[in-house]
């Protein structure tokens, strides 16, 4: 049952399209370790400003490659970002499942957190789509400045229930991918993004997070956007509140 639940969740592609050198980014290819022994690949990418960083959870598709759009716009805004692939993903080896997505964010975090400690950076965790799940993860048991969530739902069951209503399915699968129970362990502030016109991740289950989620939060909508088009249909002051957020973020460590 596991693996065909995840086949239906994870869609990972092997094949790297560009690197942030084809953005003119400056990068560093980052090889680690998690702790069930599968090695990992990761792209550092650094501003020049000195900024916070960003650990870049993605979505259930694709892989790091397809992401240097949004990348590139968040190094032109002055933050530094560590994104990575989870296992089978990418040149990450091994096979995704639901526990190798929280063993690898774990992983992430140590890399990210040791290149932020190094810089005296604040780290961000951020998570789109299902990467919302391994963020909310991550936020929920580890020091960070703050977390920006983007199209992320509360769990599998609340999926299930909006594209397959079946009776006691969201039941069953409540406790899948589950961030509604994590999040209010979260200890930072927390900035949400959520298109009122996405068919993958429906806007109320957005909300139904949100309010779930501890204080201090903020709940941004963005109009007329669906679930990948989220920061083309936002243009700039989607950009702009990232900025506001992360430059009003506390310094975890001061």
């Amino acid at each position: 049952m596991d693996h065909f639940i995840e086949n239906q969740i994870f869609f990972p592609d092997r094949l790297m399209v560009q690197t942030p050198s084809d953005w003119g980014l400056d990068f560093e290819d980052v090889w680690f370790e998690t702790n069930d022994g599968v090695r990992l690949h990761g792209w550092l990418v650094r501003a020049d400003s000195g900024g916070p960083l960003v650990l870049f959870c993605h979505g259930n598709a694709g892989n790091i490659s397809h992401r240097l759009d949004n990348v590139h716009r968040l190094h032109n805004i002055g933050l530094s970002v560590f994104i990575f692939d989870y296992r089978g993903y990418g040149r990450s080896e091994g096979r995704i499942t639901e526990k190798g997505l929280y063993l690898d964010a774990d992983a992430a975090y140590r890399i990210a957190l040791e290149n932020a400690d190094q810089d005296n950076e604040k780290l961000v965790i951020f998570g789109r789509s299902l990467g919302g799940i391994a963020a909310v993860h991550i936020a929920a048991s580890q020091p960070c400045a703050g977390l920006i969530l983007e199209s992320t739902f509360p769990h599998l069951g609340a999926m299930a229930k909006q594209h397959f209503p079946i009776p006691a399915l969201d039941g069953v699968l409540g406790t899948r991918f589950n961030s509604l129970d994590k999040i209010r362990a979260v200890n930072a502030p927390i900035l949400f993004f959520h298109g009122d016109r996405d068919d993958i991740v429906p806007y109320p289950l957005g909300r139904e997070l949100y309010e779930a989620a501890p204080e201090p939060k903020e709940f941004v909508t963005l109009e007329r956007a669906g679930h990948n088009d989220t920061y083309f249909m936002a243009g700039q002051p989607y950009f702009d509140k990232w900025k506001d957020f992360t430059a009003a973020l506390p310094h975890p460590r001061e």
